[in-house]
């Protein structure tokens, strides 16, 4: 009797892993795909039936011809400063919000912080010709020049729903006492916030700043309708441009696809060891 429950325990394993696996295969097969169509060259057919996963004429050309014959620096220049300021706010922001609203007592705190969650509800297609309208208005396009195309990309985005609820849920996991021992060591709220509880929930901050960046870097819609200079472009608004430049040379546009998400690998990367305990500072407390 033990064999077989043992041996039941294997064979739910064995079936839970198997699942698992065809899932994450069937997840990265686009992306595998991807690279291969990046590293074939121009003899051979990138639409076979069945796709041929290992390059039969194996090149490095469609690399180096998007690097030449595109702006890819300037590309990749723009989205570094996007990403970079809606990561910078983002962080900042979110733990201003979320302090106050796991550690003070005010009137009106639940109903300020459901109404915050409230807004994850409504897609950002929903309120685009409003939040067009009113960059327009206050001259955040790169018709006004670039340092305000720049901040007209980032401000939409500069504060989430998300990261205040992620940062609020860190908060609330850090021990009161912690806190009630700075203020009889003299800490006033500002110094409580900055020095002691805000060192605390690094994991946390780091999660925000993964899933923002990431967010951030890989955003096409709004930057395609507020940019119309091609040198304040970035990197998926430039590769998307690459279907007109080299009459959807697929090739090219693998090749771009795989360059612009080697920033977001290295990103997660640096920040990998954060995230795992950061998503469970972020669980919602019983």
């Amino acid at each position: 009797m033990i064999r077989r429950f043992f041996s039941k325990i294997k064979f739910d394993k064995l079936v839970t892993h198997s699942v698992l696996i065809f899932v994450s295969l069937l997840s990265v097969f686009p992306f595998i795909w991807l690279i291969s169509t990046s590293l074939k060259g121009g003899g051979e057919n990138i639409f076979a039936y069945p796709p041929t996963i290992i390059p039969k004429d194996f090149t490095w050309a469609n690399y180096t011809g998007v690097w030449s014959k595109v702006d890819f620096i300037g590309y990749f220049v723009n989205s570094m400063i996007v990403a970079g300021g809606t990561v910078f706010l983002n962080l900042i922001l979110s733990a201003m919000a979320g302090y106050p609203l796991a550690r003070m007592q005010f009137r009106g705190k639940n109903l300020a912080f459901f109404s915050i969650l409230a807004t994850i509800m409504i897609p950002f297609q929903a309120i685009m010709l409003p939040v067009y309208l009113i960059t327009l208005k206050l001259h955040l396009v790169d018709n006004y020049g670039s340092i305000a195309g720049f901040v007209g990309l980032i401000m939409p985005f500069a504060v989430s729903a998300f990261g205040i609820f992620l940062m609020r849920q860190a908060f609330l996991g850090i021990p009161k006492e912690m806190e009630e021992a700075a203020i009889v060591d003299g800490c006033n709220v500002w110094q409580l916030f900055v020095k002691v509880l805000l060192p605390m929930v690094k994991p946390s901050l780091a999660v925000l700043a993964i899933f923002t960046f990431i967010g951030s870097w890989g955003e096409f819609l709004w930057p395609s309708i507020v940019l119309t200079k091609e040198s304040m472009y970035t990197l998926p608004v430039g590769v998307n441009n690459l279907q007109g430049m080299f009459s959807s040379n697929w090739r090219f546009i693998a090749a771009g696809s795989i360059l612009s998400t080697i920033p977001i690998l290295i990103f997660f990367l640096a920040m990998q060891k954060y995230f795992i305990s950061g998503e469970n500072d972020g669980a919602v407390k019983g």
